[in-house]
């Protein structure tokens, strides 16, 4: 068992509904529980066929040296990055238009 958090950001109310099932919703989108690693694994399954245009993170604790793990779905402008063997956060700049 470890510390699962997701967040959710514009997946459809279905999607929120299904998650509630399986975990506390503390925040709208924001969903924490302790769960097997096999019950986090079917909830990314379902998190990856369900959130049609929004986007998801999902981060568990883990037993290496962050302390954590984490992986992403849907469009977002921050992207994981490997540096020296840890995971980190990069983020595309906005979009601007030609001056």
């Amino acid at each position: 068992m470890s510390f699962l958090v997701v967040v959710t950001e514009n997946v459809p109310p279905r999607l929120r509904g299904r998650m509630a099932i399986w975990l506390l919703e503390v925040r709208a989108g924001v969903y924490i529980g302790d769960v097997s690693r096999r019950t986090r694994e079917m909830i990314w399954q379902q998190l990856s066929e369900g959130h049609e245009e929004g986007n998801v993170v999902m981060a568990w604790a883990s037993n290496n040296e962050s302390g954590y793990e984490f992986q992403t779905l849907g469009a977002n402008r921050r992207l994981p990055v490997e540096f020296d063997g840890l995971r980190l956060v990069a983020f595309h700049p906005l979009d601007t238009p030609d001056l």
